[in-house]
């Protein structure tokens, strides 16, 4: 029977896991080996502890440039009453790390001593001279390094378990190593399956999905210290995969299959896993990648020989095998909580920890209450308070993960947080990062994300997170943002965003300066196959007298400038919004409606040009307006931001932008407000 949607709890999946390797006699450290000492040992794990076979320094080295001589001949030396020391049975001159005479216990750095010629004169031969005159006293042992200041032999110097630091490297040599014994890297095999999967570098066409999941669980692999392989995709056939577990079980001490791990009619792996070993866990209550499989595989009793077809003899024994889901996020966070610990063990080392702050959560979250939910979030520290800015939770959106800063967790149990709640963050980035990070919430443009780039350049971070404009407003309010993009056309006076200002940030004296001017307009396929021409065509009575021109919209979220901007022309047109075939549809960016109507979920969308242009479709201008950037005075006067003021008022980014299509950049930098 499928064990599957019988999702168990993360710990007692791990659990099982644990003891079926304790079982396999597998929860160890699979092996040493010795390896020549060198930079490519950096990383490695030690698999024993690592003692001196020598002092460091192995004799009395000099500290410094000077002369080596006894501290007691100096006594009484002052700049008044200075003492004579004879070159040779007083003094000898020593250059740095040479040992020091048997007779020696000091050195006199060379500048502090005056270098003397036979006539006991100043000599311009400094390290030659045939006496010294010293007009201090020395201390015993000073400027000496003693034998075994750094190192004693027979003293610790790593202990096992330890990851290999550049500097770790210098002590072994040190210490008299030439070789070092560390625990060998656990061989990882990655598995793709999948019958719509293509190689990276394909061309594409309809229905193809790149697969780069094997790319970014190799890397992981690797940065956990194992040595990965990648298989080529394997397309879905159950006897095929079954195959290709096999030979990688074979010479692999665990298998990633990836993809399969669902319960559709071309999911095969827990059928795999069943077939050639034992299924221990289909389904735990985590997400994203609920549907994770765990399980334990035998390699065959031989191996088949490629000339003959005879099975070589090979001792039966079990490997893990995890099925990871497809879908990016999924891949990756699976590769972390299930692979890291095991890994971990097989080294010898302690489990990689992130480090965990409590943040502020900027937006309500929903989760399901029977899952450890892991949140993907942009994090920033505005006005002493560090910040969590959830962002897409999509389990196939890669760019979730490259653009967070860290992993909330909503531990089993929760079934939510509210705005303004403390919510446990693994963080990716370092606190130094996150100080020198601008935290802007608000409307999406493309512009930002060049700036984003530019910023790099200044020691800054851009972290965004696209709420809407009146989302940004609101973030302001409650002290969540540095500043927000926004474009809110006020109906009324036809100005933007200074009446929403005063709505939504009553008593917060702000800065707001102009960004660009943009085009606004209708996104439509190449070619415009529906004639699309105005907001007039949008309507189901167009639909109506014809049909073969119906028109699927695709609209931005509530909150958002565009949103308003429609809505302010469809009203002085008196055009229903519950006419238009899709104006419930939402998405949160300009790309986002531009991937739609690409994609051929929506004919058309409101958006802007350059996003039109970005996916090679065309676009039908309709209006023209403002973005600004709303920024709150205490933070416009923090030094965090000057290097974004300097670029905005610069020749060099004004001209990047307006190398993007519709964009005007006239207006750049212009002071719309300040309070």
């Amino acid at each position: 029977m499928s064990v599957y949607l019988h999702d168990i709890p993360l710990a007692q999946a791990q659990s099982r896991l644990r003891e079926a390797l304790q079982d396999a006699n597998l929860w160890r450290v699979l092996g040493t080996e010795d390896i020549p000492l060198s930079e490519n040992a950096l990383g490695r794990v030690t698999a024993e502890p690592i003692w001196a076979e020598i002092s460091s320094p192995h004799y009395h080295a000099s500290a410094m440039d000077g002369f080596a001589l006894r501290a007691i001949s100096t006594n009484g030396a002052m700049p008044s009453a200075p003492v004579t020391l004879f070159i040779g049975p007083e003094a000898q001159y020593v250059d740095t790390g040479d040992p020091l005479p048997e007779w020696a216990n000091a050195v006199i750095p060379i500048e502090n001593v005056e270098s003397l010629d036979e006539n006991d004169q100043i000599t311009k031969d400094i390290r030659g001279p045939k006496t010294i005159r010293i007009r201090a006293a020395v201390a015993p042992w000073s400027h000496v390094r003693p034998l075994g200041e750094d190192i004693v032999a027979t003293q610790l110097v790593l202990p096992a378990g330890h990851t290999l630091r550049p500097a770790d490297l210098g002590a072994i040599a040190a210490s008299g190593h030439q070789t070092i014994r560390v625990s060998r890297k656990p061989k990882v095999a990655i598995l793709p399956t999948g019958t719509e999967l293509v190689p990276i570098g394909s061309k594409l066409k309809s229905g193809d999905i790149l697969e780069y999941n094997s790319l970014v669980m190799a890397a992981q692999i690797k940065a956990m210290g194992g040595e990965p392989t990648r298989y080529p995709i394997t397309k879905d056939n159950f006897e095929s995969i079954c195959e290709r577990v096999l030979e990688a079980a074979q010479t692999h001490d665990l298998v990633l299959l990836n993809a399969g791990s669902s319960a559709g009619a071309e999911d095969f792996s827990s059928k795999v896993v069943e077939k050639l070993g034992q299924l221990l866990v289909h389904g735990v209550a985590v997400r994203p990648g609920h549907p994770v499989i765990l399980g334990m595989v035998k390699k065959e009793l031989g191996i088949k020989n490629k000339d003959t077809g005879n099975l070589i003899p090979n001792s039966s024994s079990l490997i893990p095998i995890i099925g990871v889901p497809g879908y990016p996020v999924s891949a990756a966070l699976t590769v972390d909580i299930f692979v890291e610990s095991v890994i971990a063990k097989w080294l010898g080392r302690r489990p990689h920890e992130l480090p965990t702050e409590m943040a502020t959560l900027t937006r309500k979250l929903v989760s399901p209450a029977g899952d450890d939910d892991y949140v993907r979030v942009a994090v920033g520290k505005v006005g002493g308070k560090l910040l969590a800015a959830p962002l897409s939770r999509g389990a196939g959106v890669i760019t979730s993960l490259v653009q967070a800063d860290g992993l909330a967790l909503l531990p089993s149990g929760v079934q939510g947080m509210d705005a303004g709640e403390q919510v446990k963050v693994h963080l990716y980035r370092s606190k130094s990062e996150i100080e020198r990070t601008i935290f802007c919430i608000g409307s999406h443009d493309m512009t930002l994300d060049l700036l984003a780039q530019v910023l790099a350049g200044y020691d800054r971070r851009l972290a965004s997170a696209n709420v809407g404009s009146q989302g940004g407003l609101i973030a302001l309010r409650r002290g969540e943002a540095h500043l927000a993009g926004s474009h809110l056309l006020d109906p009324a006076t036809g100005e933007y965003n200074i009446s929403y200002i005063r709505q939504y940030m009553p008593n917060i004296p702000v800065k707001v300066i102009a960004l660009v001017g943009r085009d606004q307009g209708l996104i439509v396929k190449k070619g415009n196959p529906k004639g699309v021409k105005s907001l007039g065509d949008l309507t189901s009575s167009q639909s109506r007298t014809e049909p073969s021109r119906s028109v699927q919209f695709v609209n931005r979220q509530r909150g958002a400038g565009t949103r308003v901007l429609l809505d302010y022309h469809l009203n002085l047109m008196g055009i229903p919004s519950d006419s238009i075939l899709g104006y419930t549809q939402e998405e949160y960016t300009y790309l986002g409606v531009a991937a739609a109507v690409a994609s051929g979920r929506a004919d058309c969308g409101l958006g802007i040009a350059a996003a039109a242009q970005a996916l090679d479709l065309d676009f039908v201008p309709l209006f023209q307006e403002r973005y600004d950037l709303v920024i709150p005075k205490e933070h416009a006067e923090n030094n965090l931001l000057s290097p974004l003021f300097e670029l905005i008022a610069g020749a060099d980014f004004r001209n990047s932008v307006s190398k993007l299509t519709g964009y005007d950049v006239s207006v750049m930098g212009r002071i719309i407000l300040e309070d």
